[in-house]
Parts: structure tokens; C-alpha cells; sequence
């Protein structure tokens, strides 16, 4: 008979689990003080995410039905089906959702994680920062010692931190800070493209000192970097994109939402091809959220806050294992 394990305990102590439940009821009465919506949708897809630095799990169907044989993706977010609740009239939605990304793990990461992601018709992104800021300073008042919420562009935190204008910058300069900052290089950066560069620096060199004692938002940033956002006509055009840090930790990702459905193509597409470029398969792209935006999908913005990590924030915890039953070690 084999040995019992010895790690079936979980990692989270019974204090952390109680704040967690507590911090998960007073969202969803937010929501419902502010008439918005709670849905659930499918965790399992036809449709994969064809981000190149995402990764999704796949699962053979072997059941009957017009699925049979084929390959279902767990969702990386919920994002596309909310979307189609939107496009057939939903009104604002807001979901508490389990996801799951392959390859993260981490003191910051666990390959499945709680996503909470809620969408505002009629809201664009800067009125959806002002309700992310009034629900999560709820949350953490009494808990974490927070300052007035600050406002900063992309390329402000990279003029402020590292005296370089993200948008005007060569790849030569990037790579010349990268070293001048002692970053480690990360082998295969490639030399015809800035946003990996940008993301490097961003991530270490800049992140850090972001969202000290108070939420810092980040907006207006490169195009290239928004795939699922509108686009501002400028010189450069921006993406209205934004993400939210507390103590250096990056807590929430969202965006004045694209529905332009051919547009919405050509990014997967695109998307796609750079996967190609890097050895990646192509992912089967969700047609029926093309479908859905070519039917209509409201003005609105949409965001998506990772709980695992407010719970870190809000339980004084430095690793998300720590906030988590059983993360994957222990699953």
C-alpha cells in the first residue's frame, strides 16, 4: 500500500481563508449595491487564447456530440464569453471566475488562480478606474495603509524612473538601459521590436517602486501592447489600456473595449503569425466572439483583477501559495 502523502494540508491558515470568504462577500455586495450583474460562464472552449504569452490547457473531448474528438481549452480569463452576454443586451456583468494559464507558477503565480472581471456599459477606461479605485481601497481600508490613488501615463513611470520616452525609443537605447540597470538578459530578445524590451524594464526596473503606500494606475499604453483595447488616433496612437499596482505588485489589467469585429480579427491574426515567428502553434481563434462584435457589442470598459493577489495585499502575505487552500503543489 503506498505511503500516505504527507502535504495534504492546506497551505492557507484558517485566519486567511475567513478574511478571503469575508473580502468575496463585500465584493459581490459592492456589485449588487451598484446594479451590476453576476454571471458564470463556460471555463471550457473551442477557442483558445492566441496571445503569445499566454498559454492555455487543452483536454481531448471523448464524449458524444459534435465536440467529439476535438480539442476543449480551459479559459485563460472569461473574458470572451462576457462579452457575447454584453453584445445580447447582459447590461453590466461582473464574474468571480477559477482560470488557468500554463506555465505560471510562482511566488506571484499558481496555474489556477481567481479571476474577478466585471464590465461597465457606458464607461470608458478612466470612469472604470475611479469604481476600481472606490472597490478595492474598500477592501483594503483598515487592512493596508493606503495613500490618495495616483494617475500616471505609460510613459511618464518610464521618463520619471528611467529617463526614456517608451515611445520614441530605439531598441539600442533599451538594450543600453537594460545593462546600465544590471537586468539580467533574457536570451533570444530580438532586435527589430522594443516591446520586449519595454516590458523588461517595466518589470524590472520599474515595477517595484510602483503603487508605494497607495494604488498607481498606468495608462495610455503603446498600441502594440492592447490588443483587446481601443485605439486613440495620435502621433503616436495609444491603446486605453490601463493597469492598476499596489506595493509593487500588479493587481488589475483593463481596457476601453474594442468592438470592432474585423479589427478584433486582424489582432488575432496577427497574434498568430507571432506565435508562428516564435516556434508556437496557432491557436483556433473564438468565433463566436467575432460573431457577437459584429452584431454589436455596447460601448463599454472591462477589467480584470486578479483575487488571489488582493487577498495577499489585504492578509499581508508575500506569496499567493500562502492565500490559496491548495495551490498546485498540493492539488
Amino acid at each position: 500500500m503506498p505511503s500516505p502523502p504527507r502535504n495534504w494540508r492546506p497551505v492557507a491558515d484558517g485566519d486567511t481563508l475567513r478574511l478571503r470568504a469575508e473580502l468575496l462577500a463585500k465584493t459581490r455586495a459592492f456589485f449588487a449595491a451598484h446594479a451590476v450583474l453576476e454571471v458564470e460562464t463556460p471555463a471550457l472552449s473551442a477557442a483558445a487564447v492566441t496571445d503569445p504569452h499566454l498559454f492555455s490547457f487543452a483536454t481531448p473531448y471523448s464524449g458524444p456530440g459534435p465536440r467529439h474528438g476535438r480539442m476543449l481549452y480551459l479559459h485563460t480569463s472569461p473574458e470572451f464569453p462576457m462579452k457575447r452576454l454584453l453584445a445580447a443586451g447582459s447590461g453590466c456583468i461582473y464574474q468571480i471566475a477559477k482560470v488557468f494559464r500554463d506555465g505560471e507558477a510562482g511566488r506571484r503565480h499558481n496555474p489556477e488562480f481567481t479571476l474577478l472581471e466585471w464590465y461597465r456599459v457606458g464607461f470608458d477606461h478612466h470612469q472604470l478606474m475611479t469604481e476600481v479605485a472606490e472597490l478595492v481601497t474598500m477592501l483594503l481600508t483598515g487592512r493596508l495603509p493606503l495613500a490618495t490613488a495616483e494617475r500616471l501615463s505609460y510613459r511618464e513611470i518610464f521618463q520619471r524612473h528611467l529617463k526614456l520616452d517608451p515611445h520614441r525609443v530605439s531598441v539600442t537605447e533599451l538594450a543600453r538601459c537594460v545593462e546600465q540597470c544590471g537586468i539580467s538578459m533574457v536570451p533570444g530578445m530580438p532586435m527589430d521590436d522594443v516591446d520586449p524590451w519595454l516590458d523588461l524594464l517595466l518589470t524590472h526596473g520599474i515595477e517595484s517602486r510602483l503603487g508605494q503606500g497607495r494604488l498607481s494606475f498606468i495608462y495610455d499604453y503603446p498600441a502594440s501592447q492592447a490588443a483587446l483595447a481601443r485605439l486613440r488616433p495620435g502621433d503616436p496612437p495609444l491603446g486605453e489600456r490601463f493597469e492598476l499596482y499596489v506595493n509593487g505588485l500588479e493587481l488589475a489589467n483593463g481596457f476601453h473595449e474594442l468592438g470592432d469585429a474585423g479589427e478584433q480579427r486582424r489582432r488575432f491574426e496577427a497574434e498568430n503569425a507571432a506565435r508562428g515567428a516564435q516556434g508556437l502553434p496557432a491557436m483556433p481563434m473564438d468565433e463566436n466572439l467575432l460573431a457577437a462584435l459584429e452584431a454589436g457589442l455596447p460601448d463599454c470598459a472591462g477589467v480584470a483583477l486578479g483575487f488571489d493577489r488582493l487577498v495577499m495585499l489585504a492578509a499581508g502575505k508575500a506569496a499567493i501559495q500562502d492565500v490559496i487552500a491548495f495551490p498546485a503543489d498540493r492539488a
